[in-house]
């Protein structure tokens, strides 16, 4: 019988692969804390109107729908900024601003696979609710870059692009693009860079009509600086916050990092004001992260108006970074490893391995009567640091060896050194 593969668009995390999640995972949470974020996290599924309420019905075929025994339509949550903007609108005034939130939630979108794109994935999102001004668009900006630092990228890697969803739209208005067909065009522009010069060109000009405005949108759509806008309609408002966002960055010495891009243009309908984008620097990948302004989110779901700004980091695609820079070499399943040199003694290795398990060390024995070189094999199988090893003359003598497994270096310890030892030989 042929065994069963998985749901398509999913994985299955064996112990080698959850070690690599969790250690994304686990640098995601440290960046958050060192930022003052607090986390939470929401429903795994939702009623279906909360998405389409935001989206329109369109957005149905993107997701898993189903109907509960009482026949209300649900959805798996494709996103988790809906939830929170509910969340959030629930406790209305109640809150204390601002929110600095953050989860790392499992999602689920039906959409077609593809590079850096499954149907079932995790992400890092992270929000502040309750902030007009630019400086919380700043604060995510950077953290999103010190997500990528910790992970260990730097800006050889990475860089942010940064435009906004408000400049754009007094651009076009300015060009005399009729409002109604702002939101069309918005999700066109988004898949520039997805699509086949082409086809973008052959959807732009549906989007806009007539062909010479799509030119015109072409146009504006190759310039390089806020500067070079002026020449398609004039002075922007929104310009200075622009700049004011790059005043913030240079302050927290991130600058290097991002760039103006006026393409960014971020798909959702909800996004109000600044959007940005961070891509690996070859462009060979999707989106590695990507986010922006929502203030009219909150209030939509019945809450009190909120200015509200966040982002979404992936998991699958910054997985395929990390492997293609540093590999995916696991931690240790166990930091020490005892091995017995007499017959098979559990009391003996119970107890010592107790010890060090009390010392908050994590420690593995053999569960088996078998041989020293058996026993080693098992050690290098749990990616220990230290063996320790028990029994023998030393043991009469009330001390046991301690061997690092990456030099091969013995160290013969006395009983009572024996976690001080170890908590030494694990931090250095």
């Amino acid at each position: 019988m042929q065994v069963p593969a998985g749901p398509k668009g999913t994985r299955d995390f064996y112990p080698d692969d959850m070690a690599f999640r969790e250690a994304i995972f686990s640098s995601w949470r440290r960046t958050c804390t060192r930022y003052g974020f607090e986390q939470f996290d929401a429903p795994t599924f939702e009623h279906l109107d909360l998405y389409t309420q935001k989206s329109g019905d369109e957005i149905e075929k993107q997701l898993y729908v189903f109907e509960d025994k009482a026949g209300r339509k649900l959805a798996l949550r494709p996103e988790l900024t809906p939830s929170l903007a509910r969340m959030v609108a629930a406790r209305g005034n109640n809150l204390k601003r601002p929110v600095r939130w953050y989860s790392i939630p499992r999602l689920f979108r039906y959409e077609k696979m593809q590079k850096g794109r499954l149907r079932e994935f995790f992400q890092l999102n992270m929000d502040i609710l309750g902030i007009a001004e630019t400086s919380a668009d700043a604060e995510l900006i950077a953290a999103s870059i010190d997500m990528m630092r910790d992970l260990g990228f730097d800006a050889h890697d990475f860089s942010v692009r940064v435009s906004s969803r408000l400049l754009i739209e007094q651009l076009f208005l300015s060009m005399g693009i009729p409002a109604e067909k702002l939101p069309s065009l918005y999700g066109v522009l988004d898949k520039r860079t997805k699509l086949a010069k082409e086809e973008f060109d052959a959807q732009l000009t549906a989007a806009v009509s007539p062909a010479a405005s799509a030119a015109a949108v072409s146009e504006a759509l190759s310039v390089t600086s806020l500067a070079d806008l002026a020449k398609f309609g004039g002075p922007l408002p929104a310009v200075s916050q622009i700049e004011q966002l790059f005043s913030h960055l240079d302050a927290y010495g991130m600058a290097a990092y991002a760039a103006f891009d006026i393409g960014i243009v971020r798909g959702l309908a909800y996004y109000t004001g600044i959007v940005f984008e961070l891509f690996d620097t070859t462009r060979s990948l999707r989106a590695i992260a990507g986010g922006g302004r929502y203030d009219n989110l909150v209030k939509l779901y019945g809450g009190p108006a909120t200015p509200a700004v966040g982002f979404a980091a992936g998991d699958v695609v910054l997985g395929e970074m990390l492997l293609a820079k540093h590999g995916a070499a696991a931690g240790p399943r166990a930091s020490v490893f005892i091995v017995s040199l007499d017959e098979f003694h559990p009391r003996s290795a119970i107890q010592t391995a107790t010890q060090i398990r009390d010392a908050g060390i994590s420690c593995e024995f053999s569960l088996r009567k078998t041989g020293v070189g058996k026993q080693m094999e098992q050690a290098h199988a749990a990616r220990s640091l230290l063996v320790v090893i028990i029994g023998g003359e030393e043991e009469k003598e009330g001390r046991v060896t301690v061997r690092n497994m990456k030099t091969g270096e013995e160290t013969l310890v006395a009983r009572g050194e024996l976690v001080p030892t170890l908590a030494q030989g694990i931090a250095g």
